[in-house]
């Protein structure tokens, strides 16, 4: 327990520094720069020969350790997840407002559960750009609400459920006044040291500003913003420094890589997403480092394992027969195993055996999870990795409750365990 405690105190202060994906690709780039991994330019030629780097893109980060020894056709491990969450983005012309209310324009991003963002205390966080290029992280601390209609407006809401018209009834409030006096991207501008007038681009987005909290009558539950998908990019994370930390890299047969792409919650589909080049471009120049030619690559690419972590979904007490009534995960009953027929998840039966493997070398358990065939099943981006890149993928994750909720609840002990598990996948016991 003190071992898991401790990483969710780590976990519950990654997730407040990463309000935004930006923002988690460089507090991940902290924490690599501070276990002595080198941040490498995409635009610039890379090292060969043993080490630790890593490269961001954009919302995104790859990590890699290369260990001594590797040769042309030595194959990779990848621990997958993805930096984003669903919620709202900033509109162009985000100042809007009516009857002396001070409001924000923001876009629905993914598929969040619109009636979980109503009246909590919001921040924006994310990255402005100016006209040469250079891009500033900023974020607001709490600043915007997202009001409900007062029952007494709307007798029926209880009886008849709340329908939100999101254009209509999600424009977050940001003050009060003379709408030509508000600026809600000069006061963003301003937080980080510019004018608005510089600014000529922005990828901003809204974030629950309620820090991380431990509940239950034993202290067994956990409470926080953007689990999804921030528990797998931390405990990938985590377990990469793991196997670093422990110069368990110097004896590894394999490239140990950490990938969190961006955008998942959109499809995807975006150079920092997990359907465009990023990881692919990462393996290809680490294997020409190597002195791999294109089929040298093929092969090692044959002998390569992704593990695509991804939140799932515990039993939800109010709602059981919306779970499979075989497979109800519990929370602390250990991380997910995804699967699914329709390979909505990537797992088969060898990704499987390779996941109870990492599992019991880790000393954790884990469960099986399904989707009810009454129910479609979401996807991750596991089956997105195996198809463009050939890699065996198995699809995991820590079962959540609320999952798209602006807040989230997981077991205390499930973020380590996953990433125990992921440990044990980068570093395979000889």
């Amino acid at each position: 327990m003190t071992s898991s405690r401790a990483h969710l105190d780590d976990f519950a202060s990654f997730i407040q520094a990463s309000p935004s994906s930006f923002h988690a690709a460089a507090e991940a780039a902290r924490r690599l720069d501070a276990a002595g991994f080198t941040a490498l330019d995409e635009t610039a030629g890379w090292p060969t020969g043993p080490g630790r780097r890593y490269v961001v893109r954009d919302g995104a980060v790859i990590a890699w350790v290369e260990p001594g020894g590797a040769s042309s056709t030595t194959p990779f491990r990848v621990v997958g997840a993805h930096t984003d969450s669903p919620g709202f983005k900033l509109k162009p012309k985000p100042t809007t407002g009516t009857r002396g209310w001070v409001q924000a324009g923001v876009e629905v991003y993914g598929g969040p559960l619109f009636n979980s963002w109503l009246d909590r205390d919001l921040e924006f966080a994310g990255r402005l750009v100016t006209r040469s290029g250079e891009t500033h992280l900023v974020r607001t601390g709490p600043l915007l609400r997202i009001p409900q209609l007062a029952v007494h407006l709307d007798r029926g809401v209880n009886s008849e459920g709340l329908k939100l018209d999101p254009q209509r009834h999600l424009a977050p409030v940001v003050g009060a006044g003379p709408l030509d006096q508000a600026d809600v991207l000069g006061h963003l501008a301003g937080l980080a040291g510019l004018s608005g007038s510089d600014v000529v681009g922005y990828d901003v987005v809204v974030a629950d500003t309620a820090a991380p909290a431990v509940l239950g009558l034993s202290g067994e539950l956990f409470a926080a913003g953007r689990m999804d998908n921030l528990s797998s990019t931390h405990a990938g994370l985590a377990a990469l420094l793991a196997v670093a930390d422990a110069d368990a890299d110097t004896d590894l047969d394999h490239v140990a890589v950490f990938a969190a792409f961006d955008h998942e919650e959109v499809g995807s589909a975006t150079p920092s997403g997990a359907a465009g080049p990023f990881l692919e471009d990462v393996l290809a120049r680490v294997s020409a480092g190597l002195g791999a030619d294109a089929t040298d690559h093929r092969r090692a690419l044959a002998a390569s394992w992704c593990l695509s972590a991804d939140a799932g979904h515990a039993v939800h007490p109010n709602y059981p027969e919306r779970h499979d009534p075989a497979n109800q995960p519990v929370v602390n009953g250990g991380p997910l195993l995804k699967i699914n027929a329709n390979q909505r998840y990537a797992t088969d039966g060898l990704g499987a055996a390779e996941w109870v493997r990492a599992c019991e070398q880790a000393g954790v358990p884990f469960q099986e999870f399904v989707s009810s065939n009454s129910v479609p099943c979401g996807s991750t981006i596991g089956p997105i990795t195996a198809t463009r890149l050939g890699i065996r993928t198995i699809d995991v994750g820590v079962p959540l409750l609320g999952m798209h909720s602006a807040r989230e609840l997981c077991g205390v002990d499930d973020p380590a365990s996953l990433s125990a598990a992921a440990a044990a996948f980068l570093a395979p016991a000889s």
